[in-house]
């Protein structure tokens, strides 16, 4: 073992009877530090596999979310592979699975019983809304709970609602879940005992939606769909150019609100109105506000914009599509393997260590590694 943060977790065993994306996205992250991960599949392996395949002939989601781990095909329901399954969980530092509620318990796989056969074994149990409650038995999937818990309502245009372009329950629910596990693994060095942890899309939804519940609850009225605007900041959001094109900015304080006065739009005196003189006062008055940035930005091209806007030191951002993405000189990748022919360059983790080079696992094909967990475990069949 080195001291490289690829090896943190070097040692730890986790078995994840998972599929889609909320499970996976937490598996994926702790086989990044070093886990090993078993992940277990159907004989039709994980549905996630089958989103897309866009990848070499494989789903994004399934190669963003699936490496570093080994699978293995195991049927539950068959004692010979229960008795495998069980074998593992006994050796097991993490338990991640993501079945239907009370499916579990159903087939022997119940936090007690786990606790019996390992008090080590740290239990993440992964669910639409909960485990508890009038919406415990529903299926919850990610744009559904995006609906549900009134994401999408303050989500795009004045005109419609709309989803995140991405599968954020899933993932801010994924994210939650790799957080508390890894709370677990240190809380369990000082208590020497596992922990049972509960997650649901719902309540991470709920859990980010936080202010514009409190400014429902405390202020009587939710946040209103702006586009590409904030709701309670002015000015941010975007504006078209002379071309066009828009420029996306953000004024965040008083001092920038001059700035952006003076130095880009020419006019100082607009900081000092009373109608825009705080921040309150330019969302109140944010069509005047809007009319004065736009007489201003739809005479000059973008560049000349980004020009003053870099020399008042404010932050701004062009509205890229995903293809300004890949080619954006910002943008780190890592590499994975596909397939033994076919390798992906994916985006790097979020976060990096200093002085360690990213790697990351290969992606394992349905039941690749069946044969070798079995030997280990149990008896071939």
């Amino acid at each position: 073992m080195t001291d490289s943060p690829q090896n943190l977790l070097d040692g730890v065993l986790v078995v994840s009877l998972e599929q889609a994306v909320a499970a996976p996205f937490a598996s994926s992250r702790l086989a990044d530090m070093g886990a090993e991960v078993i992940k277990i599949e159907r004989p039709e392996g994980d549905f996630g596999r089958n989103y897309d395949s866009v990848v070499h002939g494989q789903s994004s989601y399934f190669v963003w979310l699936n490496r570093g781990k080994k699978s293995v095909v195991l049927d539950i329901k068959d004692p010979a592979d229960k008795a495998i399954m069980l074998a593992m969980l006994a050796k097991a530092d993490v338990f991640i699975q993501n079945m239907s509620v009370g499916a579990a318990e159903r087939n022997g796989l119940g936090n007690a019983a786990l606790a019996a056969l390992n008090p080590r074994l740290i239990t993440c149990d992964i669910s639409g809304y909960g485990e508890e409650g009038p919406y415990a038995q529903r299926r919850g999937y990610d744009l559904l709970v995006q609906c549900e818990t009134g994401l999408a309502d303050i989500t795009g245009s004045p005109e419609a609602p709309g989803r995140v372009g991405v599968s954020i329950a899933d993932i801010a629910t994924g994210m939650f879940a790799h957080a508390a596990i890894l709370e677990a693994l240190m809380l369990r060095e000082k208590t020497g005992r596992g922990a049972h942890l509960k997650s649901s899309l719902f309540a991470s939804m709920a859990d980010i939606m936080a202010v514009p519940l409190l400014h429902f609850d405390c202020g009587g009225k939710a946040p209103q769909r702006v586009g590409l605007n904030h709701p309670s900041i002015a000015p941010y959001g975007a504006y078209a150019s002379a071309d066009g094109r828009p420029l996306m900015f953000s004024i965040q304080n008083e001092r920038e609100w001059r700035r952006l006065c003076g130095e880009v739009l020419g006019q100082p005196e607009l900081a000092s109105q009373d109608r825009f003189i705080s921040n309150d006062a330019r969302v109140a008055n944010r069509p005047a506000l809007d009319s004065e940035i736009n007489a201003v930005f739809s005479a000059l091209p973008l560049e000349e914009l980004e020009a003053r806007m870099e020399r008042a030191k404010l932050a701004y951002a062009r509205v890229n599509g995903v293809d300004g993405l890949s080619a954006h000189p910002q943008m780190a990748r890592a590499t994975i393997a596909v397939t033994p022919e076919h390798k992906a360059d994916i985006p790097a983790p979020a976060v990096s260590w200093a002085g360690h080079e990213t790697r990351l696992g290969a992606v394992p094909s349905i039941g690749q590694h069946s044969a070798e967990i079995r030997a280990r475990f149990g008896s071939q069949s």
